[in-house]
């Protein structure tokens, strides 16, 4: 008989877990400290150990893989209208909401926290992102739907209880009798998407409440508590006013009576990444809800919803990249080829610092924008950058991390490319990031608004830049550009290329502030030129490639 002998496996990176994803991050430490989160470093290494373990590595695996489903009806045909999760997605939910990223930023009564809460809370969420993003929509959608119920603080003092707490309660009750709540959203219909004026889904007055009837192509995070939702108020139909009638309305899952809401799901989508989490079509027939804000005033209040999650969008991207970044790296630096490790090939080290330089700059520029929202109540200065630059920053960071981490899949080679590794799951999930809450486009556009609407906050905006910025390459051509292009007749056509020239700036001037060092290289590789269209297409020098490497990960 022959034996069979199995072959010995070997020059196979060892799992990137066990790690303090944020002690292993020195740019994040750094871009912490220099935005005024210094004092929660050591509550932040805590929920770096727990995020960077195996246990919770296996929790985002197992919840991606196992995904939710719909149960439309009870054994006896009573709707339901529940959805059903794998017990590894409520886990991930529990230990986000243990750590406040729900909540942290706001008081237990709905106030601003301050003292860098948004800094701090940031950084829990990009660590948070590496791990698994799906469950972080629900989180991002409740920790923001705050800024709007603020609108109807009536409204605000019975949720704030219940919300405020930092329990995960995920069973099916209402709202008020329940540990901790979540809030989803729903805004677009099939025939608008982002055009939500022209919404066809109708509020008509109930006494002091509405019953609301019509349809939603995307409800975000169908089990949630609560969601907040757009709807024409009847008053302004009537009116033949369609178009100024939309409202915001906060609608629960359970009716005052404890009856469940009308609020009938349809499905759930079949999307291509985003898989942890649960996205429906949804149908309102006739479903209980009271409005948040005035009537006619829906975007203006959602608004303020919108701009925290837009906020979450950016972060959540930089928090990709930078666990591609993290992943592509340590493979390197055990993976032999040719008789020496792929971290000390030069054309690799080429890639990989050029890539680390990106993130760095995208952490520097994420955490220098969540100051702005810390100081926005208090500062007119850093209220005007937060408005300017929010759009600006989900342009940029979002649609930057799908071709990032393909390149990062790239340096694992086909173990970059398949389902046991984290890196396609990151890459499926990467172009969500661009597409809601405001595509590209989108983006663009609310910076011109922006300007038009404040010219003499934004052109200061611009002129702080310049002299944050004064000593980099190529930063005083990038600045007379941006001012041209956006005082020229037919801006729109060139807003893209426009914004990404300020966001480049706006990068360097936050990494300025954190390394100038490698302030220095990334203005002189994407402001004094253009950057090549593939990573590593750059020239560094042996010592600032080391120094890149060795600050993305020691």
């Amino acid at each position: 008989m022959t034996a069979f002998a199995t072959h010995e496996v070997f020059n196979q990176s060892p799992p990137f877990e066990g790690v303090d994803l944020f002690a292993a991050d020195r740019p994040l430490v750094e871009a912490v400290k220099a935005n005024g989160g210094a004092a929660a470093e050591k509550e932040l290494s805590e929920f770096g150990k727990a995020w960077g373990s195996a246990a919770m590595a296996e929790r985002g695996r197992v919840a991606n893989e196992n995904t939710p489903k719909l149960r439309t009806f009870d054994s006896r045909g009573n709707r339901r209208d529940q959805v059903e999760f794998h017990p590894a997605y409520h886990e991930l939910m529990a230990h986000s909401a243990q750590a406040g990223v729900h909540n942290s930023t706001w008081t237990a009564d709905g106030r601003p926290a301050g003292n860098a809460a948004e800094v701090v809370r940031a950084a829990r969420f990009y660590m948070a992102a590496q791990v698994e993003t799906g469950h972080l929509c629900p989180i991002t959608m409740t920790r923001a739907s705050v800024a709007a119920l603020a609108m109807q603080p009536d409204l605000l003092a019975k949720v704030m209880p219940v919300l405020s707490t930092r329990s995960y309660d995920p069973s099916f009750a209402p709202w008020w009798d329940k540990r901790g709540m979540t809030l989803g959203m729903g805004m677009t219909e099939k025939q608008g998407g982002t055009d939500v004026r022209s919404n066809m889904t109708r509020a008509v007055r109930d006494g002091s409440a509405y019953r609301i009837t019509g349809h939603k192509w995307f409800m975000s995070a169908p089990m949630c508590d609560a969601f907040l939702v757009l709807a024409q108020a009847d008053a302004f139909l009537v009116l033949a006013q369609a178009d100024e009638g939309l409202t915001c309305f906060f609608m629960p899952r359970f009716a005052p009576d404890g009856s469940v809401n009308a609020i009938q799901f349809q499905r759930l989508k079949d999307k291509l990444g985003n898989r942890s989490n649960a996205s429906s079509e949804v149908e309102f027939v006739g479903a209980y809800a009271q409005a948040v804000g005035e009537e006619g005033k829906g975007i203006r209040t959602i608004i303020q919803m919108v701009q925290l999650t837009r906020q979450d969008c950016s972060i959540a991207s930089v928090g990709l990249m930078r666990s591609g970044l993290a992943h592509a790296l340590h493979h390197a630096r055990h993976r032999s080829v040719f008789q020496k490790h792929l971290a000390d090939q030069p054309l690799m080290q080429a890639v990989l610092s050029d890539m680390a330089l990106h993130v760095e700059a995208s952490v520097a520029l994420m955490m220098r924008l969540c100051r702005a929202f810390d100081r926005t109540p208090h500062d007119p200065a850093e209220a005007a950058y937060m408005r300017l630059l929010t759009p600006a920053i989900k342009y940029w960071t979002c649609k930057s991390a799908p071709p990032f981490l393909y390149e990062a899949m790239e340096c694992l080679g086909g173990n970059g490319y398949v389902e046991e590794g984290i890196l396609a799951r990151h890459y499926r999930e990467a172009p969500v990031n661009a597409i809601w809450e405001g595509s590209g486009n989108v983006m663009c556009l609310d910076v011109l608004r922006a300007l038009a609407r404040e010219p003499d906050a934004a052109t200061a905006v611009l002129q702080a830049l310049a002299v944050e910025t004064k000593s980099l390459p190529g930063a005083g051509e990038a600045v007379a550009f941006i001012g041209k292009a956006f005082r020229r007749p037919d801006g729109e056509r060139v807003a893209r290329l426009a914004v990404e020239k300020l966001v480049l700036l706006s990068a360097a001037a936050a990494l300025n502030g954190v390394s100038p060092r490698n302030a220095e290289l990334f203005a002189a590789t994407r402001l004094a030129t253009n950057h090549a269209s593939m990573y590593g297409a750059v020239d560094i020098e042996p010592s600032d490639t080391r120094a890149l490497l060795e600050r993305a990960l020691p």
